[in-house]
């Protein structure tokens, strides 16, 4: 096990790394080492500090790819790894792990490398992608190991010659903690069913399909309800406005806890287009939710189809309403069954503690 190490974390938010990370922060941490974070300063890194972490101010920019800036990255963390001097780097994200894995890889510095979702990039056989699969050759090719989220992408990386087998390891996901995300006893409202989906309001999250399937389900179930939230990612401000002004659906914005918002709904639903592993079907699942998602890697691991939930195809907003209408539906007894079916699997599978005991394990590789 690493024992008073100087271990680096670049990544690109603060939410995500304290929201999903902070139980491998706290083992890092616990084992005696000293953790570094490098990251925008944004409203969760003060808790990232209380927990004992040093805090590195590094703005990245999340979108699109533009070579001044991306260059303006790889040279302050190459400023960074020099000042700190850390025994080994971890990233999350795609441009911390490209250019904090190739400043890595020159200043010989043992580094590793999440792969939490591939992006819109790999979508496509085009320019964009060979550009994006030569600068991840670069990033990933002498990482010590490359943590993925689900097979598909692993897959992804090996076919396209971005790293060795001996490189990969699979995880389920982040985990979810059991403790923190505890069953909730399912809503007794019988004729009342609330939707619930909790994302980025972009259009790789699905949302134009829902947006689709909540208008026609509200013509048939009047009673029925739509609780969106999130932050916009996507201009969907005028859209969203018109939707919770014709009682289509309700719009809370961004909630730094969403555990209330998940005790109160019947059924979760993301129909995205791509996914690392979708810790916000995890943390609906735990607290013994149904699930409706998209047929993909990366939330198809989440449902047990039938059991605890249904997929859907990616932007097939037709399915993904016969689905949602499938449920209302339901009898409450069978709902419930759903949900406490949802528990069992994230008790099986996706326990938090499994994630960090793996993780640590490949950490500690010489």
């Amino acid at each position: 096990m690493i024992k008073n190490k100087r271990v680096l974390i670049l990544a690109n938010l603060d939410v995500g790394l304290y929201k999903f990370r902070k139980a491998l922060i706290k083992e890092l941490l616990d084992q005696g080492n000293e953790v570094f974070i490098s990251l925008p300063k944004g409203l969760l890194v003060q808790n990232l500090q209380e927990m004992g972490c040093h805090f590195l101010e590094t703005e990245v920019d999340r979108r699109g790819m533009n070579p001044v800036t991306d260059l303006q990255l790889m040279i302050k963390y190459f400023n960074l790894f020099k000042k700190v001097r850390p025994d080994l780097v971890i990233t999350y994200t795609i441009k911390p792990n490209i250019y904090g894995g190739i400043a890595a890889r020159i200043l010989r510095i043992p580094y590793a490398v999440n792969i939490t979702g591939l992006g819109t990039a790999f979508q496509e056989n085009n320019l964009m992608k060979k550009l994006v699969v030569f600068l991840y050759r670069r990033g990933c090719g002498h990482a010590k190991t490359v943590f993925f989220e689900n097979q598909e992408n692993q897959e992804v990386f090996l076919e396209n010659n971005i790293i060795k087998k001996k490189q990969a390891c699979l995880l389920p996901g982040a985990g979810i903690d059991l403790q923190e995300y505890k069953f909730a006893d399912y809503p007794e409202s019988i004729k009342k069913v609330r939707f619930l989906f909790i994302g980025r309001i972009m259009r790789e999250k699905g949302i134009e399909e829902l947006f689709k399937a909540a208008k026609n389900l509200k013509k048939i179930y009047p009673e029925v309800s739509f609780d969106i939230v999130g932050p916009m990612e996507d201009d969907y401000k005028n859209r969203i406005q018109s939707l919770v002004k014709n009682g289509i659906i309700h719009y809370y914005g961004y909630q730094e806890d969403v555990k209330p918002m998940i005790r109160e709904s019947h059924c979760f639903v993301l129909p995205s287009y791509h996914e690392g592993m979708a810790n916000t079907l995890l943390e609906a699942g735990a607290m013994g939710r149904p699930l409706i998602t998209s047929r993909i890697h990366g939330c198809m691991e989440a449902v047990e189809e039938g059991k605890n939930g249904w997929l859907v195809n990616v932007k097939d907003a037709r399915e993904l309403e016969w689905q949602m209408k499938k449920f209302v539906e339901l009898p409450w007894e069978e709902k419930k069954k759903m949900g406490q079916a949802s528990r069992k699997i994230m008790e099986e599978k996706f326990k938090k503690e499994i994630v960090v005991e793996k993780t640590m394990d490949k950490l500690s590789l010489t």
